[in-house]
This record gives C-alpha cells, structure tokens and sequence, in this order.
C-alpha cells in the first residue's frame, strides 16, 4: 500500500512555478502579439534583465 502524504505538506517551490506560470498565462493573453518577447518576459517574470545570464548547461542546453 502506496504511504500517505500529509494534507497539511506543501510543496513552496511547485507553488512559485503555478504562480509565476499563472503571470505569463495572463501576459499573454492580454498581449496584442502572437509572442512574448524576452523583455516582456523578463518583465512579469520580475527578473532583473542586468544580471549577467548564465551560459549553455550540461549537453549545451540553456
């Protein structure tokens, strides 16, 4: 039998992704182009655009 998990458990790291998800849903629905760009992005995302970005990940994905 599978174990239980604890109602009261939240997962804070998943809530942050469905919240921030949540933004760019809205964003883009209310955008008058096809997509969002970068700086838009960025924008509702609250991320400061300044920051040096990181280079290519392991098998030179970003």
């Amino acid at each position: 039998m599978a174990g239980h998990r604890n109602p009261t458990v939240q997962d804070h790291v998943a809530l942050v992704e469905i919240d921030l998800t949540g933004e760019l849903m809205i964003a883009a629905a209310a955008a008058s182009e096809d997509r969002l760009s970068s700086d838009r992005i960025d924008e509702v995302l609250d991320v400061d655009a300044d920051r040096a970005r990181p280079g290519p990940g392991p098998g030179g994905l970003t």
